[in-house]
């Protein structure tokens, strides 16, 4: 069984236009490959070559492991289609490869690069809805007995309220990232939001660079046994689908 290796330049050609803004068709281009050459390897994109024919990677999924699929990525509407897959995968809810995920999800219409949203500039500033959840920066003089200083105020977007503010006889970029540290300081909120951003990131989310092992199971050396409890369970799921396709 031979996977189809046009599915890596699929997924190259995937990865970067999402992260750089730039179209396929644009970046299919400057590679040197025709449009049709393109979306001819795109429409088999997730299958593999089995006795000269073309089959659905992992033996044609079932239809509650495609509802799955989708629900899991209603419940996780941020992460991308391979985090999802092994997200799914160490949470025991299916077993398959990502480009079977990228299917059902394009197929369901869910992926979002293909449902950018309109840019809002020029639309003018947004109210924010909550306390701390845009803050201000004015920078203006004042004459303080014939001498001019800049005055810098941080202020909450939601209810105006001047969070911090520092009198200086100059002002630099470091400087008003100087006085924008203090203001944050200030507030035991930042604090505890970025204590849970860390703990998310060090415990939870799978790290792309790393294989999609969590930071704290490469630190404590468990990420070769999480890698193989994964294949063994992308094997066991496959052998299942295989034998009841035979079955019926």
């Amino acid at each position: 069984m031979e996977f189809d290796v046009h599915d890596e330049l699929i997924d190259y050609v995937l990865y970067w236009s999402d992260r750089t803004g730039i179209k396929a068709e644009t970046m299919v281009s400057w590679i040197g490959i025709t449009r049709s050459t393109y979306y001819g390897w795109r429409s088999r994109y997730g299958c593999v070559n089995e006795h000269n024919g073309w089959i659905p990677r992992d033996f044609w999924l079932e239809d509650w492991e495609k509802q799955a699929i989708i629900a899991y990525y209603h419940d996780h509407p941020l992460q991308g289609y391979r985090r999802l897959s092994y997200m799914m995968m160490d949470d025991d809810i299916v077993a398959v490869s990502p480009s079977s995920v990228y299917r059902v999800l394009n197929n369901a219409g869910l992926l979002p690069r293909w449902n950018r949203k309109a840019s809002k500039k020029g639309d003018g500033f947004q109210q924010p809805l909550r306390p701390h959840e845009h803050w201000h920066i004015d920078i203006c003089y004042i004459n303080i007995c014939g001498t001019f200083y800049y005055l810098c105020s941080i202020l909450d977007g939601f209810s105006r309220y001047i969070v911090h503010w520092e009198i200086r006889e100059r002002m630099t970029e470091a400087d008003v990232e100087i006085i924008l540290q203090r203001a944050r300081e200030q507030f035991a909120d930042t604090r505890r939001i970025v204590a849970d951003f860390v703990d998310h990131y060090n415990n939870q989310r799978l790290h792309s660079a790393i294989g999609y092992i969590t930071p704290k199971d490469k630190l404590q050396g468990r990420a070769e046994a999480t890698l193989a409890e994964r294949e063994a369970k992308l094997i066991a799921a496959r052998e299942a689908r295989k034998a009841k396709r035979k079955a019926s």
